[in-house]
């Protein structure tokens, strides 16, 4: 019988390759197998028949056929295409999910067989590696030296960069020691990585604590590895860890390269130290030559830090700087424009900002988007977030979860919250998720609105949803039920959420204190307080603020020093909100030496009230040494007349005027203002329109802002045609109504049945050029 694998061996050999066509055979694993081995010593005329054999239509080669042809080639020199059978081999094993140990034993058999090098197994490693098949590269990593194989320094520094890709960092260490274990020699990328690894899992000491090792070991580390050191201290915002590589390099004669400078700049605006940022920026473009080249990363770095600062003028001067070298825009330096606009509420010009993006053939991105459409949201332009998410939608960018707790929050904070809960709808029918962010959002709009029956269907959503251990929708729940004052539920509900094992924090104990302080139980909050001492859960200042106006609320200000001596014994410092509570509690008692105490308390720690930012002035207009309670500026009296106001002490309020009266104190637009609003929301409206006149007589001319309070005063108190008529007025006091001119106007015909007004409403503002809100389009419907 013809021994046919011998026959196609020979013809083969001889490179008789028409010849072998000739033959009548039926390709097999069996006899692949055979011819392999017969040509083990001619990689050649292997690699022809190997070739044919995958042509054939009705068979392709086994996995053992692979490992064969790849020993035969590799033990010739030709790597290449054993590099191209062994990517072949890899794509064959995982399609077929063949475990990654069966694949190493056919390796070892075949080199024990073949009694040829080593070779395959460092290129099988270094395959699974580039394929991102970690875990079969690590199988084969720990397998090679129990068959005398030891992997190369390459293809272990691959493994170990691939396996930082992949965030495994526990590995990298156990790979590096197992390096040292079986003698792999190390060299400066090597160290670099590992030092990479450490920073990135946020172990920076440890990466501090290995560089000194390698000092020790006679290693040093190169550039690469300072600059993942660097990075590590300024993603921690550590910059003097910074100043002390930067001293390590100098001491080992290390070179500063491009990178290291980009990373100083990114550490300094991260810190919000845009001025050294700016240094650093400035001595590479004087030292710049051959090795330090200014690319558009560092540009880029800059641009984002000064627009994150708000540094809008100096970000586009250093953008036509960059520009004028011949170095390209980005779509990192476009998003950071837009950024740095939207914080600054110049929408128009971030618009313009994305016009040239699309003009530059760049493609706004998710973030673009993104950005743009908080933007929008944070300004109350609610109609313009949602044209811009149906352009984007448009332009085949796909809305995230991002995107739609963007408009959620917009909607229930500026908007309106059914307008929330149908977008919420529509969330669930494209097949969005919600997220924690998104419940949390929706819970605390409803919450806000005062409709805590919602509230709670929605939390049970939530549950049903599995979020039982989330402390962030728990902390949202628990805080929108105290700020109704439902304590029962406050309690049931987080009896019901630690029997779920949810776990609560800190801000729940805050939240919890805040409740029971607001309904007057400062008794029970201070019991919380006493058993976070005793668990040793560190006091904050807003839990001590909570309890300050908790302690005014309940009429027991007299406890109110002993709380500032523990504050201070604490090594807390009162904040904006402390003063805050101060001040209102103590006008609300009467007791104006104490408020202006605080006041001017607060002013000599420099901490400036954020109510009204004018107040700033008062420090340039006071001699305190001379006069410390005589204040001759009404801005500071219009905060304190504000907040009475606000508290429903108009009486009150119009007693303080007659007193400052005579310290020459003269009521302004601002004063009457907040008068007319207190009287129009508190019913009395006979009585705003009084102060409306009072305002006329005095010179003095009311502006839209009082006029909406005195529609919103004649809506709520039924009298809608006065309502109106005075909106008809409203044009020939030279004034034009907007959006909340119409939106009361309409709300109050709508309640009181009156639709075909309310309709006539809505022509004629968009007439006027007001765009409608969702919400007065849900009212008219």
């Amino acid at each position: 019988m013809v021994n046919q694998p011998a026959q196609i061996s020979r013809l083969l050999i001889l490179r008789r390759f028409d010849a072998l066509k000739s033959l009548r055979f039926t390709f097999s694993d069996q006899l692949v197998d055979a011819v392999l081995k017969d040509l083990k010593q001619h990689a050649v005329s292997a690699l022809h028949f190997f070739n044919l054999a995958c042509k054939q239509n009705y068979f392709r080669p086994h996995f053992k056929s692979y490992v064969k042809i790849i020993h035969i080639l590799s033990n010739a020199g030709m790597f290449d295409e054993a590099r191209s059978y062994l990517r072949g081999l890899v794509d064959i094993t995982e399609g077929n999910r063949l475990p990654v140990a069966l694949v190493f034993d056919e390796l070892v058999t075949v080199y024990r067989e073949f009694k040829f090098s080593g070779t395959v197994f460092d290129m099988m490693l270094k395959a699974y590696v580039e394929k991102r098949l970690v875990k079969n590269a690590l199988y084969l990593f720990d397998n090679m030296p129990k068959c005398g194989r030891l992997p190369s320094l390459r293809s272990c520094n691959g493994l170990l960069s691939s396996l930082v890709r992949s965030k495994d960092f526990y590995a990298v260490s156990c790979v590096y020691d197992q390096m040292i274990r079986v003698g792999v020699a190390l060299d400066a990328y090597t160290c670099a990585i590992v030092v990479d690894a450490y920073c990135k899992d946020g172990r920076v000491a440890k990466a501090v604590e290995f560089v000194e090792g390698l000092e020790r070991m006679g290693l040093e580390l190169n550039v690469v590895g300072y600059n993942s050191l660097i990075n590590g201290y300024v993603e921690n915002g550590d910059m003097e860890g910074v100043e002390k590589v930067l001293g390590l390099m100098s001491q080992r004669g290390t070179s500063k390269n491009v990178v290291t400078f980009t990373l100083l700049i990114k550490g300094y605006c991260k810190t919000g130290k845009i001025d050294q940022a700016y240094g650093v920026f400035t001595r590479m473009r004087e030292e710049k030559g051959d090795t330090l080249v200014l690319d558009d990363k560092v540009y880029g770095v800059l641009i984002g830090g000064l627009c994150r600062a708000g540094r809008m003028d100096d970000a586009v001067r250093i953008k036509n700087e960059m520009l004028g070298l011949g170095l390209g825009m980005n779509l990192f330096v476009y998003n950071s424009l837009i950024n740095g606009y939207c914080k600054l509420g110049q929408l128009h010009e971030a618009e313009q900002v994305m016009m040239s993006m699309v003009e530059g053939n760049f493609k706004p991105d998710g973030y673009s988007y993104n950005t743009l459409l908080d933007g929008y949201c944070k300004r109350g332009l609610i109609d313009d977030a949602l044209k811009l998410c149906h352009q984007m939608t448009r332009d085949g960018v796909h809305p995230s979860n991002v995107t739609y707790n963007t408009l959620l929050k917009g909607l229930c904070e500026y908007g309106d919250v059914d307008d929330a809960l149908l977008l919420w709808q529509l969330m669930l029918k494209r097949g969005f998720v919600p997220d924690e962010v998104g419940f949390s959002t929706l819970l605390h709009g409803l919450f806000r609105r005062g409709e805590s029956d919602r509230a709670l269907m929605l939390w049970r959503h939530v549950l049903a949803k599995g979020y039982t251990t989330s402390t962030i929708l728990l902390n949202t729940m628990l805080d929108g039920l105290c700020k109704m004052g439902k304590m029962i539920e406050v309690e049931q509900t987080l009896a019901k959420m630690k029997e779920l094992g949810c776990s609560p924090d800190d801000v729940t104990n805050r939240t919890l204190i805040d409740g029971y302080c607001r309904v007057g139980d400062v008794q029970r909050a201070f019991e919380i307080k006493d058993s976070m001492d005793i668990e040793g859960v560190p006091a904050s200042i807003e839990m001590y603020n909570s309890i300050i106006s908790g302690l005014f609320r309940a009429e027991k200000s007299n406890k109110i020093p002993d709380m500032l001596c523990e504050i201070h014994a604490k090594g807390l410092s009162p904040n904006i909100i402390t003063y805050g509570a101060l001040i209102t509690g103590w006008l609300k008692e009467g007791n104006l030496k104490k408020a202006f105490d605080a006041y001017f308390e607060m002013r000599g720690k420099g901490i400036v009230p954020n109510v009204y930012k004018e107040t700033q002035k008062i420090a340039n207009s006071l001699d305190e040494s001379t006069q410390r309670y005589i204040i001759p500026n009404n801005i500071l009296y219009n905060v304190v007349i504000a907040v009475l106001c606000k508290c429903g002490k108009t009486s009150n309020a119009r007693k303080i005027i007659c007193d400052l009266s005579q310290r020459g104190f003269n009521p302004d637009e601002f004063t009457y203002s907040a008068l007319i609003h207190s009287a129009s929301i508190s019913g009395a409206v006979d009585e705003a329109f009084l102060l409306r006149d009072e305002m006329l007589e005095k010179g003095l001319s009311p502006n839209i802002v009082t006029y909406n309070a005195l529609i919103d005063g004649l809506c709520k108190s039924g009298n809608l045609d006065r309502a109106l008529r005075l909106l008809h007025k409203l044009h020939s006091k030279g004034l034009v109504p907007n959006i909340i001119t119409y939106n009361t106007l309409i709300h109050g015909c709508c309640k009181n049945g009156r639709i075909n007004e309310a309709l006539k409403l809505m022509g004629r503002m968009t007439k006027e050029g007001v765009a409608p809100s969702a919400k007065i389009f849900c009212i008219s419907q």
